[in-house]
């Protein structure tokens, strides 16, 4: 692991981490992100939640059961994980971060919010975090009966989630208002750009 993160200082771009509460929009912009940075390559997550609507296996997510998921931590396979909810296993493999890098491309991370923040410390300065806000909970309530993709239990639960996930908009290094999404995304690559290292 620790050959990893030195890896990372040979980079001329630090990677890119982009958490929020869910339904707050962040892999909406992260994928606008890669349509239109080519020098970006996504960091594809582990999880043990099943696949939503299209997503597909290994390009979405790396969908793994339970068992497997634990599997990988007994292989000290991750850089960070978490059980975001119970039995609901999230992770960042340390060979998605070897594969990009061996690609000569520069890492972005769509993470959970606790994810991001403990990929942040084990990176500091090597990574630049993003936390996407929504514009209320009202509003993010609101988008999150409109995915039509979880029942009213798990809308409250994830509501509850982003209470708590509010308060650690101060470890990451930029918090973006995701209000409109155009703009949200301009204001994130006008930081990008000023976000690489002088060697």
């Amino acid at each position: 692991m620790e050959l990893v993160i030195l890896t990372m200082s040979e980079a001329n771009f630090p990677i890119l981490i982009f958490s929020a509460p869910s339904g707050s929009g962040k892999t909406t912009i992260v994928r606008q992100l890669l349509a239109d940075i080519p020098r970006l390559s996504f960091s594809v997550s582990a999880t043990t939640r099943p696949p939503r609507g299209k997503e597909v296996n290994g390009v979405d997510y790396h969908f793994l059961q339970v068992d497997e998921f634990q599997q990988k931590i007994q292989e000290d396979a991750f850089l960070e994980w978490e059980e975001v909810y119970p039995g609901r296993f999230y992770g960042t493999l340390i060979s998605e971060v070897d594969r990009i890098r061996a690609e000569g491309q520069q890492p972005i991370f769509d993470l959970d919010v606790y994810g991001g923040v403990n990929l942040k410390r084990k990176f500091g300065t090597e990574a630049c975090s993003f936390f996407i806000q929504p514009p209320s909970l009202e509003v993010l309530a609101m988008r999150l009966r409109g995915r039509g993709t979880d029942d009213e239990g798990a809308i409250e639960q994830r509501l509850a989630k982003a209470k708590e996930e509010l308060s650690l908009t101060p470890d990451f290094d930029h918090v973006i208002i995701n209000d409109n999404l155009e703009v949200a995304v301009e204001e994130v690559k006008q930081l990008i750009g000023q976000v690489s290292f002088s060697e």
